[in-house]
């Protein structure tokens, strides 16, 4: 077994062995919230709507569409849960699915170890700074920072459509001051993922615009996901800044919609749908804004001394 797939191998393993304690972490939180009879509002059990969206968003996930300006959008379009609670409602429920997303699709791809052990730590680092500043963040700063992070989804996804990423080059590793550069941006990329940007196309431009062969994108995605997200979801459970009905939904309907995807379906024409995805993704980002600067003129309301 060559270094490389000797690495892959103990991260698989070690993805297994996380997923497993993140899994009976949610279920041990899930369990006593249940019985505590949970929170005023959130209700503990998902939806028949939370748990389509749990269906359909991994299900695209998986053919790469992205779930989290997704279920972002329709949670703030049919008003599902409140704005507060949707970085960590994202997280905690996608987390298994997206374990199960890699565990299927992560090969033997050449990357040279250093380069994706590094990125991978650096993510997951950056997610549990990131999942401890979010959890904290009062309402009007959570709805700004996510109708940015949709802007910036939106703007990924049409410079996809419109073929403007960059190509990449050959190279399967970084040396130096670059993979210091690379190992930085991934931090901060792991940070951004806890509130609602998507890892997977800022990676790829990032390994592009490198010099990296875009291949070489896919087990440091994959791997950087599977690995934050359990970190950071852990940090929203810890502090209750998530929604447990919607988050048990998401999972719930999320992993049979990896597994149709991945071994079923396979590919689907997405071009058209991606278009739709863009315009609906920054109509929320529209609203979520415009519903942080109603909570600034509130708040200034309530503040302000009476005349």
């Amino acid at each position: 077994m060559t270094p490389i797939a000797d690495a892959k191998t103990w991260l698989l393993l070690a993805l297994i062995f996380l997923g497993g304690w993140y899994l009976g972490y949610f279920a041990r939180a899930a369990w006593r919230t249940h019985r505590a009879g949970g929170r005023a509002g959130d209700p503990t059990l998902p939806t028949a709507g939370q748990t389509v969206t749990g269906f359909g968003t991994n299900f695209f996930d998986t053919l790469g569409i992205g779930s989290y300006a997704t279920t972002t959008m329709i949670f703030r379009l049919w008003k599902m849960i409140p704005d507060e609670r949707i970085p960590g409602t994202l997280n905690v429920g996608h987390t298994i699915p997206v374990i199960v997303q890699a565990l299927i699709y992560t090969r033997i791809v050449p990357v040279e170890t250093t380069t994706l052990v590094l990125m991978i730590v650096s993510s997951v680092a950056g997610a549990w700074l990131g999942a401890g500043v979010v959890a904290g963040l009062p309402r009007r700063t959570i709805q700004v920072g996510m109708g940015g992070a949709l802007i910036v989804a939106a703007v990924l996804m049409l410079l996809t459509q419109l073929k403007l990423l960059p190509g990449g080059g050959e190279a399967l590793g970084l040396q130096g001051g670059w993979l210091l550069f690379a190992v930085s941006c991934n931090f901060v990329l792991g940070a951004l993922c806890t509130l609602g940007i998507g890892l997977y196309a800022p990676c790829m431009i990032l390994v592009s615009l490198l010099g990296m062969n875009p291949v070489a994108a896919f087990p440091i995605m994959m791997g950087s996901c599977a690995f934050l997200m359990p970190v950071a979801s852990a940090r929203f459970i810890a502090k209750g800044s998530f929604s447990l009905g919607a988050a048990i939904g998401l999972t719930v309907g999320g992993i049979p919609a990896v597994l149709i995807a991945a071994f079923i379906v396979k590919s689907l024409p997405l071009y058209a749908i991606r278009w739709l995805v863009v315009a609906v993704v920054l109509y929320a980002a529209a609203t979520l804004l415009a519903a942080a600067r109603r909570e600034r003129v509130l708040t200034s309301c309530q503040t302000s001394p009476l005349p």
